[in-house]
């Protein structure tokens, strides 16, 4: 059953306890991990868990690793990382051959580098072949996990994505595109795999020499393609998600953003409901993982104790 959850305000101070609560009751140490398609909110969702309850990034975008391409990669800028430190972010050389295998062993350091701290580790990202990766490593002998998956309805995400890649030719993709192009480079190694730099391969050929009309034209249907491969990148991701709850039993906690979606273009209205429908419900499914608050059933209405405090939550 999905459940979503609503973390009253003046509640949530309490939340942000002592680090040591991490490790209380359980032998291994405790990390939150947050899937879903590319432009559900991952990221955003990742700083608002990791300024309540203390926590670092890992990033786990096989595109956002490499240096470089910010807009293209859509990478999360200094502003909305709001003082959070994140690893494996733009710092891998855009040539290199990034593996699943080179994830686990330097996500692995940085998991011991951040509960050394007595901080939270918070591995976000939407390439679900790391992650898998990771999971089916020792990584579980050693570690527990809370997997929260941000979903969004398809049909409002391609909407969304498309909106999305027109703001990012706004911000300035397709001038960062052309500093980098190399006409002999390989498009199947490193950050040249990102959606976007293949694309507009054909535009940065013929821009030099061709008429204004045909630039035009050869530039709409590049973009055109960045949008439908963006949206296709998206129903993989979906399949991978619900492949792995699957058939390898992953217990995933189902967020439902759609609403949130539904509502952009009114900022305090979207706001409202990414705080209510988010948010909140992030806030306290991480609890409970942390703090090990027991659920209480009734009526159709979940609740949860814990130290006291009683949280209502609603079923969705």
């Amino acid at each position: 059953m999905d459940v979503a959850f609503s973390l009253p305000k003046q509640i949530r101070p309490l939340l942000t306890g002592n680090s040591q609560l991490f490790r209380q009751g359980t032998q291994k140490e405790k990390v939150v991990v947050i899937v879903g398609a590319t432009g559900t909110g991952k990221s955003r969702l990742s700083i608002d868990l990791a300024t309540h309850f203390a926590a670092e990034v890992i990033n786990s975008d096989k595109m956002q690793v490499y240096h470089g391409l910010d807009i293209t990669t859509n990478k999360i800028t200094e502003e909305e990382r709001g003082g959070v430190p994140h690893h494996l972010l733009g710092s891998i050389h855009p040539d290199s051959d990034f593996s699943a295998g080179n994830f686990c062993a330097m996500a692995s350091v940085s998991l011991k580098s951040i509960l050394s701290r007595g901080k939270l580790p918070i591995i976000v990202g939407g390439s679900n072949s790391f992650i898998e990766a990771l999971a089916d490593s020792n990584f579980r002998s050693k570690y527990e996990c809370c997997y929260l998956w941000v979903d969004v309805a398809m049909p409002v995400l391609h909407s969304f994505v498309s909106d999305r890649v027109d703001k990012m030719v706004e911000r300035g993709m397709v001038e960062e595109l052309r500093d980098f192009f190399n006409p002999n480079a390989d498009y199947s190694r490193g950050i040249r795999r990102a959606i976007g730099v293949s694309e507009l391969d054909r535009y940065f050929r013929i821009e030099s020499f061709r008429d204004e009309v045909t630039r035009s034209r050869v530039l709409a249907e590049a973009i055109d393609m960045i949008k439908k491969n963006t949206s296709k990148l998206a129903r993989r991701q979906l399949e991978k998600i619900n492949r792995l709850r699957r058939l390898k039993g992953w217990q995933v906690h189902r967020i439902d953003a759609t609403e949130v979606f539904r509502k952009r273009g009114g900022e305090a209205e979207a706001e409202a409901a990414w705080e209510d429908l988010v948010a909140g419900p992030g806030a306290v499914l991480v609890s409970e993982f942390l703090y090990s608050l027991q659920p209480l059933v009734c009526g159709g209405v979940k609740e949860m104790r814990g130290t006291g405090e009683l949280m209502a939550t609603a079923p969705h």
